[in-house]
């Protein structure tokens, strides 16, 4: 354990961090995993709700720091091109 006020600072609010910077990332691969699911069941509808919830998701990672900019942009994208391509 750091002996300095300020390193032991440090250690509880990184410690804070990484815990939210966890539950997000966590809501993100669960929100993900909501979309491709429906995805392989083909069902185009579930999907464009379930996208709709994931994006929701993954901009607001990306707003609160979690995530890049364009690396939520590119997830957002690479999910809306997929349920795109469900025929029905």
């Amino acid at each position: 354990m750091a002996n300095i006020k300020s390193a032991k600072k440090r250690i509880l609010t990184s410690a804070k961090k990484a815990a939210r910077n966890k539950s997000v990332k966590s809501e993100i691969k669960t929100a993900v995993k909501k979309v491709r699911t429906a995805i392989e069941a083909s069902d185009k509808a579930a999907a464009a709700a379930a996208l709709t919830k994931a994006a929701s998701t993954i901009d607001s990672a990306a707003g609160k720091g979690v995530l890049h900019k364009n690396t939520a942009a590119r997830k957002v994208s690479r999910l809306a091109d997929a349920v795109n391509k469900i025929e029905g």
